[in-house]
């Protein structure tokens, strides 16, 4: 796909704009301005604002009826403070692009663009800006609003930019794609007392050491799992800074991990009895709570080899990955609904890996991934 130098150019100041002003999930205000003052330019035929949250929708019609294609882009930036000094840098103290949604962006607006002078042949386009990916809230806001619930989808699709792979190479695998993850909060009640009397209170000391050990093991059991999971310890705090005293509250947090939402079931529930039986054995009062979830990304197996055949029409080399990623992407949402598929787009085998403080995405794959999401609509529109 040839795409002129100014509307590249265009793009590319775009994005560079976005990564200066990053927003934090549920809060993309100005982003979602800059998004719709972009695609006022590129003519679509229906914007849908406040979509979820502040999420966006551009909708491209044409006059033959057809199948109708979701395309998908994340808005949200991270809390991670940016290292990087050049002139783009961050200046929204301790919230960054770090993991690449300004590039995704402007792919997305870059195919608006292409859309204006290329609408489609037969069928819909349907361009969704998607708030609130980094915390798994908002892909689900998105399909609960009653502006998206109107909205008839036959196929879904959506990239991510992956660093440690080559440059413009597009990364594909049947079935499971990226990994179902949640937070886990566990809250441990018992008795406080003075330190030189210990006896008197509860302790949760040993409870918590006990779980985060029970959890260890549960990482490493075969039995029941059909696959990889994993339970990774990422907080815990028992009482205050208080010599004199034997605390009586503590909290531990995990992230549990799996490639299949089945496997997610079974080690959620796992983890629930562990809780439940040190909570009793040591009398203590838990309390679970749960955030941050996300399901499996499950590929439909004829979305990824037309996400191939484009790629492989395109000279882009491909990668098909023999097990899934542990990272989480809250399209598997939309993935659990409708047919489709998450692709990757290689950023570079020696680029800076995702969440680092000195990541920025690469502008060299941005014409890779609009060839590829414009290719993939003129293959939905050949379809009966």
């Amino acid at each position: 796909m040839k795409i002129p130098n100014d509307q590249l150019n265009q793009i590319i100041a775009l994005r560079k704009d976005l990564h200066k002003n990053p927003e934090l999930s549920g809060v993309e205000i100005e982003t979602a301005k800059k998004i719709k003052a972009f695609l006022k330019l590129c003519s679509a035929d229906e914007i849908i604002e406040d979509v979820g949250g502040h999420g966006l929708i551009a909708i491209y019609e044409s006059r033959i009826p057809g199948k109708s294609i979701l395309l998908r882009a994340d808005m949200d930036a991270l809390p991670i403070p940016e290292i990087n000094d050049f002139e783009h840098h961050s200046v929204n103290a301790f919230v960054s692009h770090k993991c690449g949604h300004d590039g995704h962006l402007v792919i997305l607006a870059g195919v608006a663009q292409q859309l204006r002078s290329n609408p489609p042949e037969k069928g819909r386009v349907i361009l969704l800006f998607q708030p609130a990916e980094e915390t798994g809230e908002g892909a689900v806001t998105v399909i609960n609003d009653s502006k998206f619930k109107d909205l008839q989808i036959d196929f879904v699709f959506a990239l991510h930019n992956l660093p440690g792979f080559r440059k413009n190479s597009i990364i594909i695998r049947k079935q499971h794609f990226a990994a179902a993850s949640k937070g886990m909060i566990i809250k441990l009640s018992g008795k406080t007392s003075h330190a030189a009397n210990p006896e008197q209170g509860i302790s949760p000391a040993l409870a918590i050491s006990e779980i985060i050990s029970k959890f260890s093991g549960l990482s490493n059991a075969r039995e029941g799992f059909d696959a990889f999971k994993l339970i990774t310890i990422i907080h815990a705090r028992l009482g205050e800074r208080a010599f004199g005293t034997s605390p009586g509250y503590a909290e531990v947090m995990a992230t549990l991990r799996s490639y299949s939402n089945d496997d997610m079931e079974l080690l959620t529930n796992k983890a629930i009895n562990i809780v439940e039986q040190i909570a009793d054995k040591y009398g203590l009062h838990e309390k679970i709570e749960w955030t941050e979830q996300f399901p499996a990304s499950v590929n439909d197996d004829e979305c990824v080899d037309l996400v191939r055949t484009v790629a492989v029409e395109n000279k882009f080399p491909v990668r098909e990955m023999a097990e899934p990623f542990r990272w989480s992407e809250d399209f598997g949402q939309f993935l659990s609904r409708h047919p489709g598929a998450l692709f990757g787009v290689g950023a570079g085998k020696n680029h800076p890996s995702l969440h680092n403080p000195d990541y920025d995405f690469p502008d060299e794959i941005i014409k890779t991934g609009i060839a590829m999401f414009y290719g993939i609509i003129k293959k939905v529109g050949e379809m009966e």
